[in-house]
């Protein structure tokens, strides 16, 4: 294997290495970090592009903070990425997950334990949140795909139904809109998401020389 590769796949393994131990409650709870790091910290995707691998991977079967890792590796370097990817960011959990469970098991009726993971539970409300702002600030583009979310979270708020009924949902409204806007002459709702590109990278950029973060 070239050592360039090689680097590139130690790189990819790192990151998601050091991601994995630092973030709690799930995948959910990772897409703000991983966002960070392979957008800004490392400059491997656009927002759009990590935008796209984030709503594929929901709609995938498993964990998505697997899923967004094993795609993001596939990006960068094909099938190794994302091995490395995947071991990165589910090794140390494993440990952690393993060692937490036999400290649980002996201190979970203590009130302490009891409040640090009330407030854990706090926080991880705070990190899905955040990662849902991230998304839809490039997924929802009109009025359609606002629709799209609002009625999505209305439904799955106070009716009983199944996730995978909502992302077919989400998918043959997304076709029926493109159908209908070039049936009618009217522009396709992509385009005001390549416009925001532009103006996003502008904004990035002044961002950068103003030590955003």
């Amino acid at each position: 294997m070239p050592l360039k590769q090689l680097d590139q796949l130690l790189r990819i393994f790192w990151t998601f290495l050091r991601i994995s131990p630092l973030t709690f409650g799930g995948g959910y709870a990772m897409l703000p970090a991983i966002q960070r790091e392979v957008v800004v910290t490392n400059q491997w995707m656009s927002d759009d592009e990590m935008a796209e691998l984030m709503t594929v991977s929901g709609a995938a079967p498993g964990g998505v903070g697997v899923n967004v890792s094993a795609l993001v590796g596939y990006h960068l370097a094909g099938v190794r990425g994302a091995v490395a990817a995947v071991i990165g960011i589910t090794l140390p959990t494993f440990f952690i997950v393993l060692l937490l469970s036999i400290v649980y098991a002996f201190l979970q009726s203590y009130p302490k334990m009891q409040a640090i993971m009330e407030g854990i539970h706090a926080a991880v409300v705070g990190l899905i949140a955040a990662a849902a702002y991230k998304m839809a600030k490039s997924s929802i583009i009109d009025k359609i795909t606002l629709f799209a979310a609002a009625s999505t979270v209305a439904i799955l708020l106070f009716i009983p139904v199944s996730p995978i009924v909502m992302i077919l949902f989400g998918l043959i409204l997304g076709l029926l809109a493109v159908y209908l806007k070039e049936r009618w002459g009217m522009k396709d709702p992509l385009a005001p998401k390549e416009r925001k590109t532009v103006s996003k990278s502008i904004t990035t950029e002044y961002y950068y020389f103003a030590d955003g973060i």
